[in-house]
């Protein structure tokens, strides 16, 4: 998987290098994602930026953390052979002020809070979810988890061992 990354409102970092090591993780846990001919848009920005994309593509006036918007469905990403052109599998958009105000409000590093972010937003660009039950939750929740241990970064649900 390929990342093109868009750094604007962001203070000075590696968010790059973070997005790009999410991703390897995420590719090693989840083989779907591994694919050489996928690509993601990965946009680090403002709130107000996060706040307009909420509005306009999912009808929700408010920023949030992270925006996941998938290009192609689980059943055509497993089906995608490795030979052919690129794929876009979809978009992520990183709002700064929730991702820093939620990292202060837990006590956590905002690199490690954005590296989850990237992870959970990766995963639903694989077509994983944690809306429609409370199974879907755990599953991905898990592989969050499992994901970010490989990256060196405690549980961010602080409830699993």
């Amino acid at each position: 998987m390929e990342l093109d990354i868009d750094i604007e409102d962001w203070p000075q970092g590696e968010w790059e290098a973070l997005a790009l090591r999410a991703a390897d993780a995420v590719a090693g846990k989840e083989p779907a994602l591994a694919n050489p001919r996928l690509s993601v848009s990965a946009l680090f920005t403002s709130d107000a930026e996060v706040h307009t994309l909420n509005r306009e593509w999912r009808d929700r006036d408010k920023p949030t953390n992270v925006l996941s918007f998938p290009m192609m469905e689980r059943d055509e990403l497993l089906a995608l052979t490795q030979d052919g052109p690129p794929a876009m599998l979809g978009d992520l958009a990183l709002a700064y002020g929730t991702c820093a105000q939620e990292a202060e409000e837990k006590r956590i590093p905002l690199a490690d809070h954005a590296a989850h972010l990237i992870v959970h937003g990766l995963l639903h660009l694989a077509g994983h979810d944690h809306v429609k039950s409370d199974a879907q939750a755990e599953e991905m929740e898990g592989l969050e988890i499992q994901i970010l241990a490989k990256m060196g970064i405690p549980d961010p649900y602080g409830d699993r061992t």
